[in-house]
């Protein structure tokens, strides 16, 4: 081997130690949430979501994408935002309600397993602009995010089963029809460039004023975005053409 084709070899690694690191942090999040810490359970899947973000974004600008990278990443995907959601929210709330819990737990993981497939198939033929069912990095933060409020807030603790209600909802996202905005291609020209710039210096004022509420807030808003935007277009469609 060539000292040349080392360095090029070594290149790969980079991103594939973030996607690795990925899914450290969502074995780890179920081993903290079989442990009881659900608050730190919690964060370690944000902290996931840091990692996936990374990976990619690495790959690009090192050009160093690659088939075995993007299959990597979809088996961190079903650990870190599989696997990890569902533990740490039968391990929250779902053993409290018997088998439903499980049912709960193991449909968001099947569902997201479906939208990962989906996922993989489609990229080559899909708008690079969004997103055709919710990703499910964001559907397991939103859930992570909603254990985050009921810890800091006891006083929720009797309706604890709407953590239930949303995984069963944000699960049916997943493999909807539905679509999102995805943020990987931002329109960086001018006229977007300050709403963009203005709308994310709010967002992080936000949150490092109050973090908890401020990403159950952010995403929340963006998962219902999705319904709201396809219900608004329904019902255009419907006045423009109406039945005969």
């Amino acid at each position: 081997m060539s000292n040349h084709s080392r360095p090029q070899q070594l290149k790969y690694l980079l991103p594939n130690m973030f996607t690795a690191a990925s899914i450290f942090a969502g074995t780890f999040s179920m081993v903290e949430a079989i442990n009881g810490a659900f608050a730190v359970s919690a964060w370690l899947i944000l902290l996931s979501l840091i990692f996936d973000g990374l990976d990619g974004r690495v790959a690009r600008m090192t050009n160093t994408c690659s088939q075995f990278g993007v299959e990597f990443d979809s088996l961190a995907d079903i650990v870190a935002f599989g696997v990890a959601p569902a533990i740490l929210i039968y391990m929250f709330v779902g053993h409290e309600f018997g088998r439903f819990g499980i049912v709960v737990s193991a449909l968001y993981v099947m569902f997201g397993a479906i939208r990962l497939a989906r996922f993989n198939v489609m990229t080559a033929t899909s708008e690079p602009s969004v997103f055709i069912g919710v990703p499910i990095p964001t559907a397991a933060v939103f859930l992570s995010v909603l254990v985050l409020l009921f810890t800091r807030y006891p006083e929720l603790e009797s309706f604890k089963i709407t953590i239930l209600v949303m995984a069963v909802f944000v699960a049916l996202l997943m493999v909807s029809n539905i679509r999102y905005p995805s943020f990987k291609k931002v329109d960086l020209k001018k006229p977007h460039f300050m709403r963009l710039f203005i709308g994310l210096l709010m967002a992080a004022l936000t949150i490092f004023l109050y973090p908890i509420e401020g990403f159950a807030i952010l995403f929340s808003l963006y998962l219902f975005y999705g319904p709201v935007r396809a219900v608004i277009t329904l019902l255009n469609y419907s006045t423009r053409h109406p039945k005969k």
